[in-house]
């Protein structure tokens, strides 16, 4: 793989996981089958909060070019719902997330567990918990945790470690799969 970008992500190897997941990803866009029709490369993002009880289903990619006014719909999605900061939702993450779930062929949209944290609700989980990260890539927005009623954890899991773009944890006992754009790296039980 190459690993040359200093972002610590190959653009090759995503790009390969959209490609090789077109197929099978093309019942997910069915919604927008008339405009997708000849479009080339487009990427969708579908997602809901079960804790604001908003919902997002959106393509933010077309033909190389993200779409501003889609991208700034994400960002306030993936806001601290419980300080409704916003920070900008880092691309690679995203472009990640929409990867792995093409890869399972699913049309379901993630549960959005959490997606930027605001330093105060990171120290507060962090009091809660051992299991989170006193610089958690949530700090930046570089991070997602996901779940689907209709794929195992495991089975989310195994399509986020194949993208081989980042960080993958699996939480098997908090039905979640964390997803980031860091190092390539995976943990979890």
């Amino acid at each position: 793989m190459d690993m040359s970008s200093s972002d610590g992500l190959s653009r090759r190897a995503l790009l390969g996981v959209f490609a090789a997941a077109a197929v099978t990803a093309a019942p997910t866009f069915s919604n927008a089958a008339g405009f997708l029709r000849g479009a080339g490369d487009v990427r969708r993002i579908a997602m809901y909060s079960g804790r604001t009880g908003e919902s997002i289903n959106t393509i933010y990619w077309i033909e190389g070019e993200y779409i501003k006014e889609a991208l700034a719909e994400i960002n306030h999605f993936a806001r601290d719902w419980r300080t409704d900061q916003v920070k900008a939702f880092d691309t690679r993450t995203l472009d990640i997330t929409a990867a792995a779930h093409a890869l399972l062929g699913s049309s379901e949209p993630y549960m959005l567990l959490s997606g930027y944290r605001s330093p105060e609700t990171n120290r507060m989980l962090r009091s809660r918990s051992g299991g989170v990260a006193k610089n958690s890539l949530h700090l930046k927005g570089q991070a997602a945790d996901l779940r689907l009623k209709s794929r195992s954890v495991n089975q989310i899991f195994k399509a986020a470690a194949a993208c081989k773009a980042g960080g993958v944890g699996k939480y098997s006992g908090s039905n979640f799969v964390h997803m980031d754009c860091g190092a390539v790296r995976s943990w979890g039980r």
